[in-house]
């Protein structure tokens, strides 16, 4: 359980600011317990009676695990490759456009396992201390699924699992179930990682560049084998690089971590002192914060659903990018848009969290006078090789097989499953 649970006690997670854990972890005791009812009730009873049908075989198939409509872009291209791959996700996991298509694990013996909890939580207070009992909601979550799992993968015996996550409780219980069972692993990396996340522990990583590599290193020893294959999901638009040598619209991402009032006063700065640029904000698909006073208050601020454009199509809609600690910085200095690191929150323990300004791939601006001055140096001149700065991420990217990551990896994938140790 500690394994699974490894992000959750992690100090950069406890230390996420309140409106961020509230969505995910009440602080309040209470509220905690009564979200933890309601998931007994509708997740864990709901499942008892809610049975499975997929619309693939999955016997002998090579497991596509996801846990997000990200984690299914980040993976379909292998199931069009391969015809023994298909997609899959636990009973209730939520896909969003994609639930409809994603085969599914049944979790409804999960409720059977529960006997375990007092056992679980008071072992993790032991080692965690007040950690467990602030997070006893999310040790109640993780009960029973490695144990479901090695049912499923004892039932279907898939050739082999692949992953695109790999620190959620769910995907850290089918990893350690696959270990059990014997069933071959694989990771295709999908965003930037951190050096909080758990030890690289599959058979095969393909992962996006040397910073992922390095930043694996200091998690833990590096199990299986490693290869460098740069950004599938990247594939189709590296030849549409931003060619503007200005700047005139300016991208602003942001997630639940960044507080509002904070976010809104940046907003009215920027459209106030930057009149001639065009401004577009993009949250988060998961961020479901109230943003309709935001919108009366900026009638020209131009808006991007996450949950309907691309990510990439909204880059490509840019010149430069406005956001604090996101992998969206990264996919916009691929494509030459100009990316600004900029906090709108002050925990100390998220600075420059995936090392992007250290690493010199995008610069900063610590207050709203300094962000404006550089995006008006940026509306004189942009460089035409700012995705240049991107190459210690993107192994590909300079080279001949750049834009070709998708089938680097599943040549790779298939050279993998082929070889005579994975063979069943």
């Amino acid at each position: 359980m500690r394994d699974i649970l490894q992000l959750r006690f992690t100090a950069v997670f406890a230390a996420l600011p309140p409106a961020a854990l509230a969505s995910i972890s009440p602080a309040n005791p209470l509220k905690r317990l009564a979200r933890v009812l309601g998931y007994a009730g509708l997740r864990l009873v709901g499942n008892v009676f809610r049975p499975v049908h997929n619309p693939n075989n999955l016997h002998g198939a090579v497991w596509l695990y996801v846990v997000s409509a990200n984690n299914y872009d980040a993976l379909e291209f292998i199931q069009k490759a391969r015809p023994d791959a298909v997609l899959v996700a636990g009973q209730a996991k939520n896909i969003g456009r994609y639930n409809a298509t994603v085969n599914r694990l049944s979790l409804r013996r999960k409720l059977l396992y529960y006997w375990q909890f007092p056992y679980a939580f008071f072992a993790l207070a032991q080692t965690e201390g007040g950690r467990a009992w602030r997070f006893f909601d999310f040790i109640f979550y993780a009960i029973g699924y490695y144990e479901v799992y090695r049912r499923a993968l004892r039932r279907h015996r898939p050739r082999a699992v692949v992953f695109s996550n790999d620190h959620n409780d769910d995907t850290r219980s089918l990893l350690l179930a696959c270990r059990a069972e014997g069933i071959p692993t694989a990771y295709v990396q999908h965003a930037s990682v951190s050096a909080n996340f758990p030890p690289l522990g599959f058979d095969l990583s393909l992962l996006e560049g040397q910073d992922a590599l390095d930043k694996y290193r200091l998690c833990g020893p590096v199990q299986g084998r490693v290869e460098l294959v740069g950004m599938p999901k990247a594939d189709a638009y590296l030849a549409r690089r931003n060619t503007a040598p200005a700047v005139r619209r300016v991208g602003i991402a942001c997630n639940i971590h960044d507080p509002l009032p904070a976010l809104t006063a940046a907003l009215v700065y920027l459209v106030a002192k930057l009149p001639e640029l065009t401004f577009t904000l993009r949250p988060h698909p998961s961020d479901g914060r109230n943003f309709e006073p935001l919108r009366q208050l900026l009638p020209t601020l131009e808006w991007s659903s996450a949950r309907i454009e691309n990510v990439f199509d909204f880059l490509l809609r840019q010149d430069a990018l406005v956001a604090a600690d996101t992998s969206t910085h990264l996919e916009a200095t691929l494509l030459n848009v100009a990316s600004v690191y900029f906090r709108f929150g002050t925990n100390p323990l998220t600075d420059d969290y995936y090392g992007y300004v250290a690493k010199g791939l995008v610069e900063r601006a610590d207050n709203p006078s300094e962000l404006a001055e550089k995006l008006r140096a940026y509306a004189r001149h942009k460089p035409a090789d700012l995705y240049r700065r991107a190459a210690y991420y993107n192994a590909t990217l300079g080279t001949p097989d750049e834009g070709r990551s998708q089938p680097r990896t599943v040549a790779l994938l298939n050279e993998w499953l082929e070889s005579p140790h994975q063979q069943p």
